[in-house]
C-alpha cells in the first residue's frame, strides 16, 4: 500500500500531499454496497477542489483542513465532515447523508441540494441556498445576501443574521431566522410559527447538534404566493 494511503485505527487514510485528488475520488467512487472502508480521513487538502465529490455509499470522510470549491457535491448518502472552511458550493446538489463544515462556507453552499442535511459552524457567504429543492440547512452563524433564492423546497435555519434579499422569488421552503434579516426578496414574508413548525425546526437543531437555542426564538419566512400559481398540493408547506 502508498505511503500516502495508508490504514490508520479502522480509517483508510488518504494524504493529498502526496497522492493525487483524482485517485481519492476515484478510490470513493469504486466503493460497492457492503464494503468494509466506511471511514476514510483526508489529510492535507490544502484547499483542494471538488474534495469527495459525488460519492453515493453510507461511509464517513473526515477532511482534515480547509477546501476550495464543489467540495461534496452530488453527496449521497455519505457523511463528510470539514475541519475547516469551504469555497463555493460545498453539497451542491447534494441528495441525502450529511455535510458538516466546522468553520465557514462561501458563495452558494448546498445549492440546489434535494435532500439531506447541511451544517455550516461558522458563517455562509451570499446565496446561502439558492434553489434549494429539498435539503436541510442549518447555519449556526450569520448568511449573505440572495440566500434562498428561488428555494422551492427544504428547510433553511439561520441562528445569526441574514443579509439583504433573503427568500427572494422563493416557492415553498421554509426559513427560520434567529437574528435580524437586512432585508426581504420579491415575494418573501414573515409568517406564523405554529406548533407544526415549532416541532419541525427542534427536531432540525438537534439534528445539527445545537443547543441551548429555542424553537420560540426565531422568525419564520415564507412565499407569499404571489410570482407563482400556487399548487394546493403543497398547502402543508405554508
Amino acid at each position: 500500500m502508498p505511503k500516502a494511503q495508508r490504514e490508520q485505527g479502522h480509517a483508510r487514510v488518504f494524504d493529498l500531499g502526496q497522492q493525487s485528488l483524482r485517485e481519492l475520488n476515484q478510490a470513493l467512487h469504486q466503493l460497492t454496497p457492503g464494503s468494509n472502508e466506511t471511514a476514510w480521513e483526508v489529510l492535507n487538502p490544502k484547499g483542494s477542489h471538488s474534495v469527495a465529490v459525488g460519492v453515493d455509499q453510507p461511509i464517513s470522510v473526515d477532511v482534515r483542513g480547509s477546501v476550495g470549491y464543489y467540495c461534496a457535491g452530488m453527496n449521497d448518502g455519505a457523511a463528510i465532515t470539514v475541519h475547516g472552511s469551504a469555497g463555493p458550493g460545498v453539497g451542491e446538489n447534494m441528495m441525502s447523508g450529511q455535510i458538516v463544515v466546522k468553520g465557514d462556507a462561501s458563495q452558494y453552499a448546498g445549492a440546489t441540494g434535494r435532500g439531506g442535511l447541511l451544517v455550516i459552524e461558522g458563517n455562509a457567504s451570499s446565496r446561502c441556498g439558492i434553489s434549494m429543492k429539498g435539503i436541510d440547512i442549518v447555519v449556526h452563524g450569520n448568511i449573505g445576501h440572495m440566500s434562498a433564492f428561488m428555494a422551492q423546497s427544504g428547510n433553511l435555519v439561520v441562528l445569526g443574521d441574514a443579509g439583504d434579499a433573503l427568500g427572494d422569488s422563493i416557492y415553498e421552503a421554509r426559513l427560520f431566522v434567529r437574528g435580524k434579516v437586512e432585508s426581504l426578496g420579491a415575494d418573501c414574508i414573515a409568517k406564523e410559527m405554529r406548533p407544526e413548525h415549532i416541532e419541525l425546526l427542534q427536531g432540525l437543531l438537534d439534528r445539527a447538534g445545537v443547543t441551548g437555542v429555542k424553537p420560540s426564538e426565531f422568525k419564520r419566512y415564507g412565499s407569499a404566493r404571489t410570482l407563482y400559481n400556487f399548487n394546493i398540493d403543497n398547502a402543508d408547506a405554508y
